[in-house]
């Protein structure tokens, strides 16, 4: 399908337009310092600031409602003129909507301090509607959220995507049907919300290969001691994925426990161990995969990327990096590894999508995308 772009329209100067960006990025100490997103949300906002309008920008802000959008004023301010308001809906978010001037952006409060956001409130969408004349969804990343600011308003505004959102939907669209040898990559957690997505996927992708939380789940599934491993509420004992052929999965793991931290086979794992990520092995054994490959899909960190077990899935990274493969990834802590490295021109596509990925990748839409059609 094609999507109704921001660029299509023809009347911009001095017109209104709410843009739902995607700006929910951690500060620390009150300094946002991952400005990936803060990126990405630019070129809709810069391209429609220099038209002439006036544009007013939504975004949620983690997931406590306390959570202040001040801090993400001086990482915008760092790529254009910006203010901020202490509201998302009231007389002073009136006040400082109608005094803005043409060519200029306003930053409002967490949408999530409002619990009518998460609850998808028609009254509260309708009265953030009366703030715009034209709303815009650039938030591709949580498109997948039946929120207010993602389907309520679009029933009351002429409503089109953003640059970042048509980019993700193209580039996305994309993998959906890979250039063969395809792989793959699939790491996190939670078995039971990726299931669909591997079974579906190791049909039109030569290989996939699983690793982090849910490869523990594969390793279980198969007969194997996995010890105090984070595991999904789901036995894969007797599931067909387990022994199916074009599936890969870790042949050694990375492991912590009374032996302290150390690399073992994947059915070498002590009953009072957890596996924590793959190991080098298995980057050894995958990469042979990752230099044939002509479309590659990732999403997700190899290990405990969070605890610091980063080491595979940056060494993956690399090698991604080097090969000839179009590679799309998504999912936060994978993105951030291949920042660090400093290898993002190296990519085909990075996305800011996670679990909106995922589900799109599934069901090849989102309820955003839908509320952009009506």
């Amino acid at each position: 399908m094609k999507l109704r772009s921001v660029e299509d329209i023809t009347d911009i100067y001095g017109m209104r337009f709410l843009v739902r960006t995607s700006l929910d990025v951690p500060a620390i100490d009150g300094v946002v310092e991952d400005h990936f997103r803060i990126r990405r949300a630019i070129p809709t906002i810069a391209y429609l600031v220099e038209k002439g309008a006036r544009v007013v920008i939504l975004t949620h802000v983690g997931r406590d409602p306390k959570n202040s959008t001040l801090p993400l004023l001086s990482a915008l301010q760092k790529y254009i003129s910006v203010k901020h308001v202490d509201g998302v809906i009231g007389d002073k978010v009136y006040g400082a909507i109608a005094h803005m001037k043409e060519g200029s952006a306003l930053l409002l409060e967490n949408l999530r301090s409002c619990k009518e956001e998460e609850e998808n409130d028609d009254a509260f969408a309708k009265t953030i509607a009366t703030y715009g004349d034209f709303y815009v969804n650039d938030a591709f990343a949580v498109s997948h959220r039946e929120h207010a600011s993602i389907v309520g308003i679009p029933k009351y505004l002429p409503s089109f995507a953003g640059i970042t959102f048509i980019e993700e939907y193209t580039e996305l669209s994309k993998v959906l049907r890979p250039e063969s040898p395809s792989l793959l990559i699939l790491g996190g957690a939670k078995f039971k919300t990726k299931e669909p997505l591997i079974e579906e996927y190791s049909e039109h992708y030569n290989h996939v290969f699983i690793g982090g939380a849910i490869a523990n789940d594969f390793l279980k599934g198969k007969g194997y001691e996995v010890g105090e491993s984070l595991l999904s509420p789901v036995s894969l004992v007797g599931n067909p994925l387990v022994e199916k052929e074009n599936i890969l999965l870790p042949i050694d793991v990375v492991v912590g426990g009374a032996r302290g931290v150390q690399q073992v086979k994947s059915d070498a794992v002590k009953s009072d161990e957890k596996i924590l990520d793959v190991g080098s092995g298995t980057i050894d054994a995958l990469t042979p995969y990752i230099k044939d490959a002509k479309t590659i899909l990732w999403n997700g960190p190899l290990g405990n990327y969070e605890a610091g077990f980063d080491a595979s899935t940056k060494a993956c990274a690399e090698h991604i990096a080097q090969s000839e493969a179009y590679s799309v990834v998504g999912g936060g802590d994978t993105i951030t590894a291949i920042e660090s490295l400093g290898l993002e021109e190296s990519f085909g596509f990075l996305s800011t999508a996670g679990g909106a990925m995922l589900e799109f990748l599934e069901k090849r839409n989102l309820p955003g995308i839908k509320a952009l059609e009506q």
